[in-house]
């Protein structure tokens, strides 16, 4: 059972203020009894050094009978300043004064008198007498000459003087607790206010929305840019970032600043919704949407999503060569119903000699380029490409062969289908067309390894090879070195793709003549910028 945010806050401050206030209690209680007792026992000191230093009470010692003086004295004395007992006594500690008359005459008890009687010395003590444990005050008796002639003793009882330190903290624990219940408010109203601010969700529904979103952004193939009430960048997504080449360093950066003319301060101001909005961004063409973010009827932010217009002109890229393999396909099926159309009246004329020889031709040449395909090239998408070329080779009798030295183990995740048939596609398909306008040899070659870090495409034919004055230009869109309308686009398409990869293109002439074209392609995928 999850424990609310709330119930969490609370138990928190109460706790927290339990034990402020519980350890400050503790310590002030000791100071506060120590504090008091040493106030009660300077004013026992004090009283007994003023009763000592009294003439009168100083010349009844001379008299046959000081009590008569001395008792009612210090009696007087004793309820003014509410002590529990003031004795004089003499050399000897025996009582001259006492609360209880009738312990007048008698000796005096807790044998703490002798650094007053014998050293002179003023001084507070605990000791337990008649009437119980006390705290008193010691002070000696001189006469005129200075010798001691007596002692005073003023004292306040133990219980009495706990009793006052109770009281008083009875009051500061009164006050303690309404610290508490204040503090408990507090915490309350709190609680109550943060939940509002999290729109009453519990941390634990905020983390997986967070993680959610996060997941969702890092998803999503569109940029995202979301700006609060003041411009002022607040998220971005990877699909973002890596468009408009931004950092996370740009957060809480003015968008204007970082990024010019996305026009969401216009969206900031009219609170207008704009959908599929067609602009120049970064040099790219955009469909850009913008979305207001409101909040209690106020603009508080705007979110716009943005897809590159390049990306539909890819798609139908890809589609024209899922279009072009699957021709290649066809063209592969109706070269090998032809052969069996041949087979057929070869059989039917009965010669079957020559049906024989026809299909150890075939036979021969088949199982030299399926142990190749199968057995050394591994990876099901470049199989199922190199088979639609090798039907259309056939067909246009063009010898595609495939390097006997070929390994290629299964291909990353990133190297996936729509790109190969980009990059092989156009790269084998120029290089049919490249010889088929010669009438001598008509020869295409394929190779392929991944040993190292990188995977490697190297196709090469028997044609015309490429100019070096047209090279550097080979990749630009619109530019062929064929005749006729809409060309110029496979290889760029080609570059496209490898770039995306992180791979590179060589281009060099063989030395029979022929193009060669090889493509390198790491294996792990990096992120660049």
């Amino acid at each position: 059972m999850r424990v609310t945010l709330q119930t969490k806050l609370l138990v928190l401050i109460i706790s927290l203020l339990l034990f402020v206030i519980v350890f400050l209690t503790v310590i002030f209680s000791y100071f506060e009894s120590k504090q008091t007792e040493h106030n009660m026992g300077q004013l026992a000191l004090q009283v007994a050094t003023t009763v000592s230093f009294m003439p009168d009470i100083q010349e009844a010692f001379d008299l046959e009978d000081p009590s008569e003086i001395i008792q009612p004295i210090v009696e007087q004395i004793r309820e003014e300043v509410g002590a529990e007992f003031i004795i004089v006594g003499n050399k000897d500690s025996i009582r001259y004064s006492h609360p209880q008359e009738w312990k007048i005459g008698k000796k005096m008890v807790g044998g703490d008198n002798d650094e007053a009687l014998i050293d002179g010395e003023y001084y507070t003590s605990k000791a337990i007498g008649s009437l119980g444990p006390s705290l008193r005050g010691k002070a000696p008796v001189f006469d005129k000459e200075g010798n001691i002639i007596g002692i005073v003793s003023v004292g306040f009882m133990q219980e009495d003087i706990r009793a006052v330190i109770s009281n008083r903290l009875i009051k500061y624990s009164m006050i303690a607790f309404f610290v508490l219940l204040l503090g408990i408010g507090g915490g309350v109203l709190l609680a109550k206010n943060i939940r509002k601010d999290i729109l009453g969700l519990e941390p634990h529904q905020i983390a997986s929305l967070y993680r959610e979103r996060n997941a969702i952004l890092y998803s999503i193939k569109e940029g995202i840019i979301a700006v609060d009430e003041y411009g002022k960048i607040t998220l971005t997504n990877n699909t973002a970032k890596n468009f408009l080449g931004i950092t996370d360093d740009s957060i809480n950066q003015p968008i204007e600043d970082v990024v010019p003319n996305t026009e969401m301060y216009r969206v900031l101001h009219s609170g207008l919704l704009e959908s599929d909005q067609e602009m120049l961004l970064k040099d790219r063409v955009v469909i850009v949407n913008r979305t207001p973010i409101i909040e209690k009827d106020r603009i508080v932010g705007v979110v716009a999503s943005f897809r590159d217009k390049t990306e539909i002109t890819k798609m139908v890229n890809t589609l024209s060569e899922v279009r072009k393999y699957s021709e290649d396909l066809r063209a592969q099926t109706h070269e090998f119903t032809n052969k069996l159309y041949a087979l057929s009246g070869l059989l039917q004329l009965g010669e079957y000699q020559e049906a024989i020889e026809f299909i150890q031709l075939e036979s021969s040449n088949h199982q030299i380029q399926s142990r190749i395909l199968f057995e050394q090239i591994l990876d099901h998408k470049v199989q199922a490409i190199l088979l639609g070329k090798i039907g259309k080779a056939s067909e246009h009798k063009i010898n595609f062969t495939i390097d006997p030295n070929s390994f290629l183990k299964p291909l990353p995740k990133h190297v996936d289908l729509s790109k190969l048939i980009t990059i092989l596609g156009n790269i084998i398909d120029n290089a049919f067309e490249e010889v088929m306008k010669n009438n001598g040899k008509k020869e295409v070659a394929f190779f392929t390894t991944d040993i190292g870090n990188d995977i490697v495409f190297e196709v090469a034919d028997t044609g015309n090879g490429i100019d070096f004055v047209k090279q550097p230009n080979i990749f630009s869109k619109g530019f062929s070195t064929k005749d006729g309308k809409n060309r110029g686009f496979g290889l760029a398409s080609v570059k496209q793709v490898v770039t995306e990869l992180n791979g590179t293109i060589e281009i060099n002439n063989g030395n029979g003549g022929g193009a060669v074209f090889s493509i390198f392609i790491p294996k792990e995928m990096k992120n660049v910028g």
